[in-house]
């Protein structure tokens, strides 16, 4: 099956984070497309892990994403033609515990990629930024977000975030839009993911797995948070549209894009629990709703009118579908010790292909 017009064959691809749950799935479309990839990122967290699970015939680097000498050997030496850029660190609560390293890790991260990107670049270099929801001043309210809507946030997660984007803006604005220069960059923002192969600490789904396979009970701390939910492979098909066209070299496309689902796709995390659990009655869970929490957000969606549009962007699997998926994958690798995520990327491209989306064809 031919996708992105097979652009992305025999590129050679810098994926940041390509050992996190999200760079895991990229990973591995892209090798699907034939690319040629170098991760660069820490190494594999915990056991087990996505990463090591899928064995991808990939270069890696462990390292920093703050350390600028590093990352600049490595750019310089591969040459990419393009950088998905998702090493982050990538938990609000954690952003709580550790603060400098979520700012440093989210900031200083960026702004290396951009640096050296504009300092050193001697070909034609495509930047994806991948941001988050979450970099948006939250009002609570029932609109979505457009790209043009404020910038900001109250804890250290979602204010790296926005930061994140001001470096791409600064970048874009100071550098890149000139007509000499070689970068092309976008920035690109999703919200929840779920997909089989998250293992984080205090996310709903791999807690909730969790509980399942070692008899426990989960405890959920904010039961009637609406979040709108979207399978991991729903934004990374978006991030590599965005790719497509600056690869192709379509400047116009080299701006900030929102990758999110529907409005149908909106639900509290009371009824994701029990719809999970509905999938897997293993699945023990209470709710004990916590007064001291901190700040995070209550009510937070997308507006993506620009990506359907422009990109002809759009869902493939709805909420039910999504959260089946994933929880099937789950409940195959801890009861029968099948890898499902070759199977579900192909089942994907499918349902895809049977909707008329027209990236695969």
């Amino acid at each position: 099956m031919r996708m992105f017009n097979n652009v992305y064959e025999n590129k050679k691809i810098l994926i940041t984070g390509h050992t996190g749950f999200k760079g895991s799935w990229l990973a591995l479309w892209l090798k699907k497309l034939g690319a040629d990839i170098l991760g660069f990122s820490l190494p594999p967290f915990g056991s087990p892990n996505h990463f090591d699970l899928l064995n991808l015939d990939v270069q890696n680097n462990f390292n920093d994403i703050r350390d600028y000498e590093e990352l600049k050997k490595t750019i310089l030496t591969f040459q990419p033609d393009i950088i998905f850029h998702l090493a982050a660190q990538a938990l609000v609560l954690s952003s709580y515990e550790d603060p400098y390293l979520t700012l440093t890790t989210n900031i200083i991260g960026t702004a290396n990629i951009y640096d050296i990107c504009h300092r050193f670049a001697k070909k034609p270099t495509v930047i994806v930024n991948v941001t988050s929801d979450k970099c948006y001043e939250n009002k609570e309210w029932i609109y979505g977000y457009r790209e043009t809507d404020r910038l900001g946030g109250k804890d250290p997660y979602s204010v790296s975030k926005a930061c994140a984007e001001f470096v791409n803006q600064t970048y874009q604005t100071s550098f890149f839009q000139k007509s000499e220069h070689y970068v092309k960059a976008a920035s690109v923002r999703a919200g929840n993911v779920i997909g089989g192969g998250d293992w984080a600490i205090n996310r709903i789904i791999p807690d909730l797995v969790r509980s399942a396979n070692n008899n426990e009970t989960a405890i959920i701390r904010m039961p009637d948070a609406v979040r709108p939910w979207q399978h991991v492979l729903e934004p990374l098909s978006g991030y590599l549209l965005v790719g497509e066209k600056l690869l192709s070299d379509e400047k116009s496309f080299a701006t900030v894009w929102n990758f999110g689902p529907e409005n149908e796709s909106l639900t509290t995390v009371r009824d994701l629990v029990k719809d999970a659990n509905d999938l897997w009655n293993d699945i023990g869970y209470s709710f004990e709703k916590d007064q001291n929490i901190r700040q995070e957000a209550c009510l937070l969606k997308l507006d993506c009118s620009k990506a359907k549009y422009f990109l002809k962007w759009s869902n493939v699997w709805g909420y039910k579908k999504s959260l089946e998926k994933t929880i099937l994958w789950y409940k195959s690798y801890y009861r029968q010790n099948i890898l499902k995520t070759n199977e579900d990327l192909e089942n994907y491209f499918k349902d895809a292909k049977n909707g008329g989306i027209v990236w695969t064809q």
